[in-house]
């Protein structure tokens, strides 16, 4: 018998291609799918970054609703003058500075305002009135700040995309887990021979067959946009995961900075010591604005005050351009002031550093949906979520086949490593989807004056992701899974009336003066609240099922000897 059974398992590297890389799909693919499952999930919402930080900032969005009637400002007529205020400011507050960077155009939400490289790092910044080019103060927990609440916004979602809020450690546990992922995909495709034809074969309520069905059909039908999102999030980090190349380009000390310096500040002159007036401006913007087609946005002056000083003249993408563009580089054109030469221009949608930096602009721009509008954006939307879906119906399926036909890979502990598996199925699910709705709750119920405020909604959000765990393995599996359902629907559904009561703003208040954000935000809520009760209602039915096949089993079971019996 011993014999038979060994002629019987097979191990990947005996089977052929096919049988090795169902293997490979199944062990890789569950080991990331609950971390996957999360990065898709918190990425798919950063899509709506803008609209989430909208609606988590109640304040702000009133604010411009009781404004919303007014005549927008007109545009800047006195761009010189503005410039020379801005000049002036910068050579009494910050004259040593390698760059000024000057934003002198009117628009919504646009004023006067100044920039410049910090001696220790990093960037200054000071807003100036444009009338006298004064600095306005903003001072922290001041009147103009004291309603409006602190908050990461749609920010975090963002960061834990990319990054899992861990930092550098964070980016490369998620460039591992996205390469995995792609190993995931081609060993997918490979595996399901027959995987365009099952796309559209749906089986319902037929337990392994239809988590296999559903796992097939939003994979196959996202296929395209889940290579080209795991392969553009690799590229966009490039430097980081293969540093061979920029260390062998700029050697070993401040390799980074070399490389960044020559990146984004490709032609700045170096200094000649030679000291050099700051000419009038204002006739080199507009000799830019014929140059590149575009509007003047911002100004940058390298090396003021010096003889090699340099101006460059950034343009202004309108909503048109940046719909028909993938590339969102605006236009550029640079002047020597000392000769009054023109030394570079750059046209919109292109690069200055070569097809290499052109090639990372628009893989940048591929995996952020920067181009194509709201249409783009919300189709990012849907095949995120069919992502998400893939990663959990994965995790699902592998739980649902192995309990049916378990291989024994872990030995005596392999049915505590499948009960392990189900516990973290439940709260990398259900449980993040709850940390998710719960980051929005706590907006609005942490006090707005608490001090370091948007820090504790981030700890509110992981707070609650650990208590999804903690009720996971205290529980069992099906009640875990329908209480954490429903939980979920409850949030989502009443997460207008918390509105509501927390701020006095409604859905009908928001479509009518045609807030659509703050309203997109909860209509969304509202659709996910009713997917989770769906999905809670189909846990208790089956859970309902199970049970009174488990009462009926011995009536049958004794029905069955006694036939024998009989028949005996």
């Amino acid at each position: 018998m011993s014999a038979k059974l060994e002629k019987n398992v097979r191990t990947p590297q005996s089977g052929r291609l096919r049988q090795a890389m169902a293997w490979l799909h199944t062990w890789s693919g569950l080991w990331i799918s609950w971390l996957l499952f999360a990065i898709f999930l918190t990425g798919t919402l950063s899509v709506f970054e803008e609209p989430i930080g909208h609606w988590m900032q109640p304040e702000h969005a009133l604010v411009e609703a009781a404004h919303a009637s007014e005549p927008p400002p007109p545009k800047v007529t006195d761009r010189a003058q503005r410039l020379q205020l801005a000049l002036a400011f910068m050579a009494r507050a910050h004259p040593k500075a390698d760059m000024w960077e000057i934003w002198p155009v009117q628009r919504p939400g646009q004023g006067l305002s100044a920039y410049w490289f910090q001696p220790q790092g990093g960037y200054g910044a000071a807003d100036l009135d444009p009338v006298t080019g004064k600095e306005i103060r903003h001072a922290p927990g001041g009147e103009q700040h004291a309603s409006q609440r602190a908050t990461h916004g749609g920010h975090h979602f963002v960061d834990f995309h990319y990054e899992l809020h861990a930092g550098r450690i964070g980016v490369w546990i998620v460039g591992i887990t996205t390469m995995i992922m792609l190993v995931a995909l081609v060993s997918g495709v490979i595996t399901h021979k027959r995987i365009f034809k099952d796309f559209f074969t749906f089986r319902p309520a037929k337990g392994q067959r239809s988590w296999l069905d559903a796992h097939n059909a939003v994979a196959v039908l996202t296929l395209p946009f889940q290579c080209m999102i795991a392969y553009t999030g690799l590229v966009f980090f490039a430097d980081d995961y293969v540093p061979a190349p920029v260390v062998a380009q700029y050697g070993v000390q401040n390799t980074k900075k070399s490389f960044l310096a020559e990146w984004n500040e490709a032609g700045k002159p170096a200094r000649t010591g030679q000291p050099l007036a700051i000419p009038d401006l204002e006739p080199f913007a507009r000799r830019a604005e014929q140059a590149i087609g575009q509007e003047i946005r911002a100004v940058v002056l390298d090396n003021p005050n010096d003889g090699s000083m340099r101006v460059c003249m950034y343009g202004w993408n309108e909503e048109r351009e940046l719909i028909e563009r993938i590339s969102p580089s605006t236009g550029r054109a640079c002047y020597a002031l000392a000769s009054g030469l023109e030394t570079a221009v750059r046209q919109p949608g292109g690069s200055d550093t070569g097809g290499a930096a052109l090639t990372r602009n628009v893989m940048a721009s591929l995996h952020m949906a920067s181009f194509g509008g709201l249409p783009m954006r919300w189709l990012y939307f849907v095949c995120g979520l069919a992502g998400t879906a893939m990663m959990g119906t994965g995790a699902i399926l592998f739980l649902v086949k192995r309990r049916q036909k378990s291989l024994g890979e872990f030995g005596a502990a392999t049915p505590r490593v499948y009960r392990l598996v189900a516990r973290l199925n439940i709260a990398a699910l259900a449980g993040l989807s709850i940390a998710c709705i719960a980051y929005l709750w706590a907006n609005r119920l942490i006090p707005v004056g608490l001090e370091l405020r948007a820090s504790w909604e981030v700890r509110a959000f992981f707070g609650v992701w650990l208590l999804t765990l903690l009720h996971a393995c205290l529980r069992g599996e099906k009640r875990a899974w329908l209480e954490q359902l429903g939980l979920l629907a409850a949030l989502c559904l009443l997460l207008p009336l918390l509105n509501l009561l927390t701020t006095g703003d409604h859905l009908a208040a928001q479509c009518a003066r045609g807030d659509w954000e703050s309203a997109g935000v909860e209509l969304c809520a509202l659709a996910f609240g009713l997917l989770a009760a769906w999905a809670a209602w189909k846990t208790n039915t089956r859970k309902e099922k199970c049970a009174a096949a488990a009462r009926t089993a011995p009536l049958c079971n004794a029905s069955r000897s006694s036939t024998l019996e009989h028949n005996a």
